[in-house]
């Protein structure tokens, strides 16, 4: 089991450089942004758009099969099961639902319509099974899906893989330090609000830091479990709780220690104050291809709002 591995939060992929790579971090920011704001109040052809957008991004980057192929099938395979239990769940109305127009399978019925004096009547009976409209999807025994629950499930599911891909995607095509500089530059204008700018992308930083080393201080010390090789049908429930409660005692033990060196190693440096002691690792510039992503963003916002908003 590799934690590092199996689940890349946080982490970098420094190569292949791909086209993600080489954007600069405002720009990939705002259009983080843009596929986590666009889903709201969005129908779910859009929602699903995003979904697409995301997977057509990561094969024309080029990015290592290895690297996103077991994260993506555990994804998707609980955005899987997220859109079956929420289709048959109950759409919360509570309703039997049933035909508006009258059932004209009985012939004295047809017959009778088809005979009134007014044209509206005389329609239904040619008209009735050609525009016949069913709000039940699937009515099978106690599985009902309808089309409300089925559209709730369709924008569930995209919603969830959107949120977690794309974060995911950014942060392993942007290195931290790429992000708080992106992000500091972003924040510049709330200096004259006399916030501490430097100090909140200082913490951003040490936390983007810090994602790797929970990662491998929950790996090793479930290894370390794994290799006792412990009977848990004999420690039973109570025993099996006071053991996990140990490992997560130990688990913070690690983390307060790790936190510590940290701390330590910066003082040993001579950190006093971020303001006197930073250090520009990207010189941010905006490319022709930045200026690409931009225009295509503009765009994207104009489609969001043209045929992308769900009808209330």
């Amino acid at each position: 089991m590799d934690l590092l591995r199996s689940l890349p939060l946080g982490l970098y992929l420094e190569q292949p450089q791909t086209w993600l790579h080489k954007l600069d971090p405002r720009v990939k920011i705002a259009w983080l942004m843009s596929f986590l704001t666009t889903y709201i109040l969005a129908n779910y052809q859009w929602r699903l758009l995003l979904v697409v957008l995301l997977i057509f991004a990561t094969l024309t980057a080029r990015i290592p099969r290895r690297v996103w192929q077991q994260q993506m099938g555990w994804l998707s395979m609980l955005c899987f099961f997220v859109l079956l239990i929420t289709a048959v769940s109950p759409d919360g109305f509570g309703i039997n639902y049933e035909s508006r127009l009258p059932n004209l399978e009985n012939s004295e019925l047809r017959k009778e319509f088809s005979n009134s004096k007014f044209p509206q009547l005389q329609g239904i009976a040619t008209t009735h099974h050609s525009q016949e409209y069913k709000y039940l999807v699937l009515d099978k025994g106690p599985i009902k899906v309808t089309r409300r629950s089925l559209s709730l499930a369709v924008s569930l599911s995209s919603m969830l893989f959107t949120l977690i891909y794309s974060t995911n995607l950014y942060l392993l095509t942007t290195a931290p330090e790429e992000i708080t500089a992106g992000i500091e530059s972003l924040m510049q204008p709330l200096r004259r609000l006399k916030l501490p700018v430097t100090e909140i992308t200082l913490t951003l930083t040490l936390s983007l830091r810090f994602i790797p080393l929970v990662l491998e201080e929950i790996q090793n010390l479930i290894r370390s479990v794994l290799t006792r090789a412990i009977n848990w049908k004999k420690l039973g429930v109570k025993g099996s709780i006071k053991v996990w409660l140990m490992v997560a005692e130990r688990l913070l033990e690690n983390l307060l220690l790790r936190a510590e060196q940290m701390a330590n190693a910066m003082m040993v440096r001579g950190f006093t104050s971020p303001n006197q002691h930073q250090v520009k690792w990207h010189n941010l510039r905006l490319t022709r291809g930045d200026w690409l992503a931009i225009v295509i963003l503009i765009l994207f916002w104009g489609v969001r709002l043209a045929i992308g908003t769900a009808e209330v």
